[in-house]
């Protein structure tokens, strides 16, 4: 037992209960919409991650099966972790262009909505370090840890038994108040506090997410495989685009949200009003060009703080060049349209990354094939 495990240990089930309670109160004015507690036991949740891991489902996501059993046994990341505070925090702007218009426009870019502010790790990172001090100035010293998607985390089975929702057959968290536009942060603590009740899952029937998915990544309720999946594509994935994916991929060039857009339980969500995760340089509404012709200079400071940033040049290069070609297959492109494009991706065939150069050939076979 740890110091402050001792010292709380005195603590009758009142004075536990009001300090869990006050926790929740202290997250919510520092922005988050909700905070809840949860014990460690997650036998269920790691006996279904090392099966996706055992199909291969990560893809070259090998760090996954690298941290062996940390990812679902908390105490063994962090020594001494006896409950687990998780918080939600919305990231839906308000006031940008919609999502659908932007995706059925080839010419534009579209990026993922969580992807146009600020980079979430920073934000939710910094107002967790303010909760655990908050809990400090209350209890005194105490064993905590900070986690925001940072290290082998399962944030949402954690949010799940802590009763901030439920995962949903698109695998991501829902809430019924708040759909599924939110991130998660969590505190590992040494600290013995109440536990929350976990919800039902409320998908029903429903299964509109695995029929919107546009390369069928979510092959079964619940079981998302990265390799089909365009986020896994746009950002985790290191080397080339599969061929046979890149026409599914449109002209989504950093992340997808489709099986949020149409999940029934979005029409409850709420704008967040953060202003951090507002959009920077219009990035909710810009044109594929204007991004493809940005250098590395220019990519690294119009990004700067951002979560795109991560992906770096050779990818975000990569990524455009896919959605170009794709214009060919998705718009009646005017002729004087298409040659612009294939002048742009042509200045790119000198570029000195294969990889970026593969992708750029391909857009323009794409692009020439257009009668």
């Amino acid at each position: 037992m740890s110091e402050i495990q001792k010292q709380t240990s005195s603590y009758n089930k009142e004075q536990l209960a009001k300090l869990s309670q006050q926790i929740k109160v202290w997250g919510q004015e520092l922005g988050f919409q909700e905070v809840a507690i949860t014990d460690t036991e997650l036998s269920q949740a790691e006996e279904a991650l090392s099966h996706w891991l055992n199909q291969g489902c990560h893809g070259d996501m090998d760090w996954m099966k690298h941290h062996g059993s940390k990812r679902s046994r908390p105490a063994e990341l962090v020594a001494g972790t006896h409950r687990i505070i998780t918080g939600r925090m919305d990231y839906w702007p308000p006031d940008i262009i919609k999502a659908e218009s932007v995706l059925s426009n080839p010419d534009k870019a579209y990026i993922s909505r969580y992807a146009l502010g600020r980079d979430y790790h920073k934000v939710l990172r910094q107002r967790l370090k303010k909760l655990a001090e908050k809990i400090e100035n209350e209890v005194g010293e105490f064993g905590y840890r900070v986690f925001v998607d940072s290290a082998p985390v399962m944030e949402k089975p954690l949010a799940e038994k802590a009763g901030l929702g439920w995962i949903g057959k698109h695998s991501n968290l829902l809430n019924k108040d708040a759909g599924s536009w939110f991130f998660l942060g969590e505190i590992y603590t040494d600290l013995p506090l109440n536990v929350d009740t976990a919800t039902e899952k409320h998908c029903g029937t429903c299964q509109a997410c695995l029929d919107i998915c546009p390369t069928k990544a979510i092959t079964q309720p619940y079981v998302v495989d990265a390799r089909l999946c365009i986020s896994y594509l746009t950002i985790e994935l290191k080397g080339s685009i599969p061929e046979s994916l890149r026409p599914l991929m449109g002209n989504r060039i950093y992340g997808c949200d489709d099986c949020q857009l149409c999940c029934p339980w979005n029409r409850f969500a709420t704008d967040s009003p953060e202003v951090d995760f507002m959009p920077r340089h219009h990035l909710d509404d810009v044109n594929l060009l204007e991004l493809f012709n940005w250098d590395e200079k220019t990519f690294l400071n119009k990004t700067e703080g951002t979560a795109i940033r991560r992906i770096g040049h050779e990818r975000w290069l990569r990524n455009i060049a896919v959605a170009l070609g794709n214009i060919a297959v998705n718009s009646n492109i005017k002729n004087d349209a298409n040659k612009t494009i294939i002048k742009a991706l042509m200045e790119k065939k000198t570029h000195p990354s294969e990889i970026v150069k593969e992708h750029v050939e391909w857009a323009i076979k794409q692009l020439k094939q257009q009668p």
